[in-house]
């Protein structure tokens, strides 16, 4: 890992607590000056705290349990009292804490996990973003399920062009229903991984978007390359600096959701084919005891998979991935004619 961009990252959540405590102390100024009564509040509150330690160190059991109860009973009521007077005024009862954008590490970057110290999701996901995902994460914005328009996919259906029964619409409908059950289970080991077929502008990438957006609201880390960058910083790595191969395979086989976007438009090649069959695999190990999934988008069909990969990684995605195939026409393509 980059220590300048760890450093200048901690710098920023540092800051962004600084500023959370202290818009909670204007907060709960202003809230005083219309009613002293809260200062006392907070007084006899931290009092009590003091209390309740001395209690705890000092007391014998007998009067410890009795000290230990009457002021948890005073601590009630004292928080009901702060709680029905922030109520009157349409506040939330969190309104006089500090609002941290993440309620885990409460912006401070690090959360305690069997006894140890680690990186917070929140700040993995900030490294993530500015080290590999680049461009395509900064497309969450636009491409989620809000933004999901059933209606751009046509309804009729045309067996000769597309090989199938049914339309793209009824077809995008099936695959959102099935992603919804992928997202839903993320936790499940049983729950297969997503491989995504079909040609281009069919909607895989803003699909693979928007289940990165609903991941990402489930505290997990999301990792989202196209396959050529993604060989290219492999390779970088393997070649540069050794801490920088450390970090970037360690990312790669343990991030909470890989998503690996147009494979088969690299340049194909022995090395990069034994580099898949070894992030495919180690991931589908769930090494740790750690779930992992991983979403593959790519415009060949599962033939061409086979002989594109061989048949050891062909296996492995027919096994372990739900295939779900897109077709339609190319939206993109439909929307360039529009705006013309």
């Amino acid at each position: 890992m980059d220590n300048s961009l760890l450093k200048q990252l901690l710098h920023e959540y540092e800051n962004k607590r600084n500023n959370a405590i202290l818009e909670a102390e204007k907060r709960k100024k202003e809230l005083m000056e219309i009613n002293p009564r809260l200062l006392e509040i907070e007084n006899e509150l931290s009092q009590n705290s003091i209390k309740i330690s001395k209690a705890i160190l000092f007391s014998n059991p007998k009067e410890q349990e009795k000290l230990l109860s009457t002021l948890k009973k005073q601590n009630s009521a004292l928080i009901k009292e702060k709680n029905d007077f922030i109520k009157k005024l349409s506040k939330e009862n969190n309104y006089l804490n500090p609002h941290f954008e993440c309620k885990l590490c409460k912006d401070t970057g690090y959360i305690s996990k069997d006894n140890n110290i680690v990186l917070c999701s929140c700040l993995k996901q900030r490294i993530f973003d500015i080290a590999y995902n680049k461009s395509n994460i900064g497309n969450l914005e636009r491409e989620n399920f809000s933004n999901f328009n059933l209606r751009v996919f046509s309804d009729k259906p045309n067996k000769e062009k597309y090989k199938s029964d049914i339309s793209p619409r009824e077809n995008i409908q099936i695959i959102k229903e099935k992603v919804s059950n992928f997202i839903e289970n993320f936790d499940n080991p049983d729950e297969k991984n997503l491989l995504f077929t079909g040609n281009t502008g069919c909607g895989k990438t803003f699909l693979s978007n928007c289940i990165a957006n609903e991941i990402l609201k489930l505290g997990k880390t999301v990792l989202y390359q196209t396959a050529p960058v993604m060989f290219d910083e492999i390779n970088e790595a393997k070649f540069g600096k050794e801490n920088s191969k450390f970090d970037l395979y360690e990312n790669i086989l343990n991030v909470d959701l890989l998503i690996i976007d147009d494979l088969g438009t690299e340049k194909i090649t022995d090395s990069k084919i034994t580099e898949l069959f070894t992030i495919i695999n180690t991931r589908l190990l769930n090494q740790n005891h750690k779930i992992t999934k991983t979403i593959i988008s790519t415009n060949l069909t599962l033939d061409e998979l086979f002989k594109t990969y061989t048949t050891r990684i062909g296996s492995r995605l027919a096994g372990s991935y739900r295939f779900l195939r897109f077709f339609g026409e190319d939206l993109r393509f439909k929307k360039a004619k529009k705006e013309l």
